[in-house]
């Protein structure tokens, strides 16, 4: 069999020690200060992200990796015996990184390289990835591999609810005032994953209101499926998500092992920190 090597981005959350375990190579996006440059999560993480935007006021904006950060990405896996590669990215609809990695590709004529719009983001494009790499550790080949992938992300759901408007209000994605209203009301915004992107579902009040929302939304997600795996979302939120996760437990079936996963600084900048979420995975049913 090929040897097949795989290739993501940090908009996957994919925590590093779970990439090193599968040998997946993580290719950072790019988040800037001003003129100054950050490689995702190598080089800056959410706690620095956050100091620094509430001393300056501002957030930072991101860019996907150049096309030549793939081709170098390409060029040391087939270096290292790789016979093939499958590039896994984050949904086309929220980022450029899918055309800058199949731009890439054109450097290698003759070789196989596959890259793969995940269509989803954060640790459901992660889960895409490790799916792929344990159906390729199992011998399959790279149909196989990509299709075991996709299968699971059409069992996958995610949901997470923001602790603020502010950081909203600061990308332009809210106004100042309705964030102004929003923080006395203490409304949180409920977000999923529709139409290959991140969007607001619902707005609830209070954090308990919320929490007690996104659990909701997972039982109705599970449905009369068992939940195969579950992993806690949180933005520079440790202690939160563990409270969480109590709640979770007391409310549905869960599996044995719950892996907390922070989302990247390429996507809490864009919600802000104490975010809390869940993403679940039914099991496959049988025929």
């Amino acid at each position: 069999m090929p040897r097949i090597a795989i290739i993501t981005d940090t908009d996957s959350s994919l925590p590093l020690d779970l990439a090193k375990q599968y040998n997946i190579v993580e290719i950072p996006i790019v988040v800037q200060f001003g003129e100054e440059s950050y490689r995702d999560v190598y080089e800056i993480d959410n706690a620095a992200v956050f100091t620094r935007v509430d001393r300056e006021g501002k957030l930072p904006s991101t860019a996907a990796p150049s096309p030549g950060k793939f081709v170098d990405a390409y060029r040391a896996a087939f270096e290292a015996g790789a016979d093939q590669i499958l590039c896994l990215t984050i949904s086309s609809e929220m980022s450029a990184v899918y055309t800058a990695a199949l731009r890439a590709t054109e450097m290698f004529p003759g070789r196989i390289v596959r890259v793969v719009d995940s269509r989803t983001v954060a640790y459901a494009e992660g889960l895409m990835a490790i799916e792929a790499a344990k159906a390729i550790a199992n011998g399959a080949s790279m149909d196989e591999a990509i299709a075991a992938a996709v299968d699971l992300r059409n069992r996958t759901h995610l949901f997470a609810a923001l602790s603020t408007l502010k950081y909203l209000a600061m990308s332009g994605r809210v106004g100042q005032v309705t964030a102004g209203f929003g923080s006395l009301l203490e409304i949180k915004p409920i977000l999923t994953l529709r139409n290959e992107k991140l969007e607001m579902l619902e707005r609830i009040r209070t954090q308990g209101k919320a929490w007690t929302r996104l659990i909701d939304l997972a039982i109705e997600a599970s449905g009369d499926s068992e939940v195969e795996e579950l992993a806690i979302l949180h933005v520079n939120a440790p202690e939160t998500a563990s409270q969480f996760e109590l709640q979770i437990r007391a409310a549905m079936s869960c599996p044995l092992e719950i892996r907390h996963v922070e989302m990247t600084p390429s996507l809490s900048i864009h919600t802000g920190p104490g975010l809390v979420g869940v993403v679940l995975v039914t099991k496959k049913q049988s025929l």
